[in-house]
């Protein structure tokens, strides 16, 4: 996708409802609050954070205990191992130990190397370091996320 821009934040109305074009799926999707914050961070990683769009997996599937669960996204390394999970609440769900537990059930599984949570207001990075996870003061980078 070198040289293409994508277009983020284009909605559509349907029958009272509105639905925001998400440019990774290549679908319009109803534009929940949840949602929101999901298209704002996936704006943040592929425009700000130099993430490659084919790289992203929006609702990505897998099994979590024997339960089909779907992480909001994660991103790919070119190797395609996993480097990120992002979790994403609507704004008025506030990010606790709760919300974390969730995100860390997904990271049992995949195993990348950072874990991002966000209602769109309080947004959290951390990177794993031996058996834990650290948190960030920052959001890194693509660069940073594959080195």
């Amino acid at each position: 996708m070198a040289g293409v821009r994508l277009q983020w934040f284009k909605t559509e109305n349907r029958e009272g409802k509105t639905f925001v074009f998400d440019p990774l799926r290549k679908r319009f999707v109803l534009l929940t609050p949840e949602e929101e914050v999901r298209q704002k961070m996936l704006y943040l990683l592929v425009e700000h954070l130099m993430v490659p769009a084919g790289l992203v997996a929006v609702e990505y599937s897998m099994k979590v205990n024997g339960l089909d669960k779907r992480a909001d996204a994660v991103v790919f390394g070119t190797d395609g191992g996993p480097l990120m999970i992002v979790e994403c609440k609507a704004p008025h769900v506030e990010v606790t130990q709760a919300v974390l537990d969730q995100a860390l059930r997904y990271y049992s599984v995949l195993k990348p190397k950072f874990l991002l949570l966000s209602n769109g207001t309080a947004t959290y990075c951390f990177k794993a370091e031996g058996q834990g996870l650290v948190p960030l003061d920052h959001l890194p980078d693509f660069a940073e996320m594959k080195g």
